[in-house]
């Protein structure tokens, strides 16, 4: 059963937004001044920058193949189950971290709310309490999921902008120096000159260490199957949430900086919030710890919703068991995917999370080269179908730098990180060998890729035709009956030139089989048929069609001849042929489907793609995605 298609700009500029701003802003600049002092800022635009970069790559491979699970589709159509198992199962640990903290942030601004009035046991309950509430939420359904993150998200941005506006007004310059430096128990430590080695190494190991706040924007493209209009609103919605958010970031780092004393600002895990209380009193300091609610709801609602899309993506492949990718009648929503996630997330509320909140920004890091390596090989590997409606600039420039660039940012976490990391590959690469290798035959693109190297694969065509029936079902597609017959019709590519008859022997040789009539008997109706009017319509195309005695029989059969079927003097080199067979009781399909073909005819470009179609396989996508006006009715 397909998802629901509901999330429109707002909704995704909702999930992209809220699941950026939370820890990344609320707790992480204290601990990120501590390391580097007032170049936070600096870290903070660099880090958008990088993001920015790296989600045009993902923008191009969401609007080609909006289907949940993200990140994971992608690799999996790109570089194959095993890479696919390891990408999904990475993606769905780290965005259920990046939630489980989230739902911790929750539990402890409630704390700072009531002044510590609540105990540790609280929060853990408060946690599995907030936890179990997103889990009904994204149950009953996505739509009202998304609802209830862009309320959240509007009255998030709407403090954030009043935070800086107010704040800006008691700003100390002086406090923006020295620059870059380190913090020890509240006091200076180290000095670093911005443009020598020293300075700038702690520029980027900030950004890495912050990269994590701009992770979210990835959860965005785990709903691009329930997103309407997915190309146009995914392009929008997320270049939309990077720019806002990494500028609301620099103003409020800037407004921080300039209003606290570094030593206060050095270590705290409420740095926003401390420069509230000191700049606008108690009722800032509740505003902010409220925002911050806000944020870390926006953060764990839009990480369940996103996260419990990789097992239900996983499981559609076949790499796990198919009961993750059940979606509910009622609700259409993956009920057990969100289930497993929830309680995944519950259980790892008792973790250490300052490691796995690094562990989550490698796998974060990772897909961003992963996605970017996606678009090389998808471009290079000449997939017909791989058709996105944005196409990421500087090709290849830009995905090769995202490569080495994310690539360094991710070993600058250190080797406990990395670690984790392969960890987890290896339990991936087991679920893969244990599990999916045996029910999964998936078609991907980097053998396409080889194909034209090596020349010596004997693809089949699965790739392609899952691609077109996503382009379908992104561009909201309903198929009609000519496209059903299409997609049953038997295509022949012939070589010519041939005239009349020689094509009406090779047809009827295969409509045999179809209809109880000798060969002879076919090649005579087609003939009579012929001489009482010419079905070439153009110079073009023809379409042969005779009616038959026979109940309920419709065939269709397709033809190409690049050289050329004489029909008659004036009509010497048809390229397209049409032909079928219909019972009597068929009339009205006879007519829609003269209709159909009509319509395929007049598009743009119609003669040079069907000349242009690589083999049969592709005249079939070529006439399943064209343009023509698709003619509807009740059966």
């Amino acid at each position: 059963m397909n998802l629901k298609k509901e999330l429109g700009f707002w909704e995704v500029f909702s999930i992209a937004s809220g699941a950026m701003i939370s820890s990344g802003i609320f707790i992480l600049p204290g601990i990120a001044f501590e390391k580097a002092g007032p170049s936070i800022i600096l870290s903070y635009f660099l880090g958008g920058i990088l993001a920015l970069s790296g989600i045009l790559n993902v923008i191009e491979l969401a609007t080609a193949m909006p289907k949940a699970g993200g990140d994971y589709f992608f690799v999996m159509r790109t570089l194959g189950p095993l890479v696919g198992t390891v990408s999904g199962v990475l993606s769905w640990f780290a965005l259920s971290l990046k939630s489980a903290f989230a739902i911790l942030g929750i539990a402890s601004f409630i704390d700072g709310i009531f002044y510590g009035s609540v105990t540790a046991n609280d929060m853990f309950f408060i946690s599995i309490f907030v936890t179990l509430f997103f889990m009904i939420l994204n149950i009953v359904g996505v739509d009202v999921a998304a609802r209830f993150e862009v309320t959240l998200v509007v009255i998030l941005i709407c403090v954030m902008v009043l935070y800086v506006v107010i704040g800006s007004s008691s700003i100390d310059v002086s406090r923006y120096t020295p620059f870059i430096s380190s913090f020890e128990n509240g006091k200076i430590k180290e000095v670093f000159p911005l443009f020598k080695n020293p300075g700038i190494h702690k520029i980027v190991g900030t950004t890495s260490l912050i990269f994590v706040s701009f992770g979210g924007l990835l959860k965005a493209t785990t709903v691009a199957e329930e997103v309407k209009d997915a190309g146009n609103n995914i392009t929008k919605g997320m270049i939309a949430s990077i720019m806002t958010i990494t500028i609301l970031y620099v103003l409020m780092l800037t407004v921080t900086v300039g209003n606290i004393d570094g030593g206060d600002l050095a270590g705290s895990l409420s740095p926003i919030s401390d420069t509230a209380k000191i700049t606008f009193g108690t009722w800032g300091y509740y505003l902010i710890n409220f925002s911050a609610l806000l944020a870390f709801f926006t953060t764990a609602n839009a990480g369940i919703m996103a996260a419990s899309r990789y097992p239900m993506a996983l499981s559609r492949d076949g790499l796990v068991p198919p009961i993750m990718s059940t979606v509910n009648i009622k609700f259409k929503t993956p009920v057990l995917s969100i289930l497993f996630t929830g309680a995944f997330i519950m259980l790892s509320l008792m973790l250490p999370l300052e490691l796995l909140a690094k562990t989550a920004s490698a796998v974060i890091l990772l897909a961003y080269m992963l996605t970017s390596l996606c678009v090389i090989i998808l471009r290079e590997s000449n997939v017909r179908n791989y058709k996105p409606i944005f196409k990421a600039p500087l090709y290849p420039w830009l995905q090769i730098s995202c490569i080495i660039i994310f690539n360094y940012f991710m070993f600058s976490l250190g080797w406990k990180v990395l670690k984790i990391n392969v960890l987890l590959i290896i339990i991936s690469i087991l679920i893969y060998f244990l599990y999916g290798k045996k029910r999964t035959s998936q078609e991907y693109a980097l053998l396409h890729l080889l194909l034209r190297i090596t020349e010596n694969l004997g693809l089949k065509h699965g790739l392609e035709e899952e691609l077109r029936d996503i382009i379908h079902e992104r561009d909201e597609v309903e198929l009609d009956e000519f496209d059903r017959l299409i997609k049953n019709a038997q295509i022949l590519d012939l070589k010519g030139p041939i005239t009349l008859d020689e094509l009406f022997d090779i047809e009827a040789k295969h409509l045999t089989s179809v209809v109880d009539k000798p060969e002879d008997e076919l090649i005579k109706l087609f003939n009579d048929r012929e001489r009482e009017f010419s079905t070439a319509i153009t110079d073009f195309t023809a379409i042969p069609h005779i009616v038959v005695d026979e109940k309920d029989l419709f065939y269709l059969m397709v033809v190409r001849c690049r050289e050329g079927i004489r029909f008659n003097e004036k009509r010497d080199s048809v390229k397209a042929v049409f032909l079928f067979i219909s019972s009597p009781t068929l009339r009205k399909t006879h007519l829609r489907t003269l209709a159909s073909i009509a319509s395929l005819t007049r598009e743009e470009s119609y003669e040079m793609k069907w000349m242009s179609a690589k083999n049969e396989n592709y005249l079939r996508d070529m006439i399943l995605l064209s343009k023509r006006e698709r003619i509807h009715h009740k059966f």
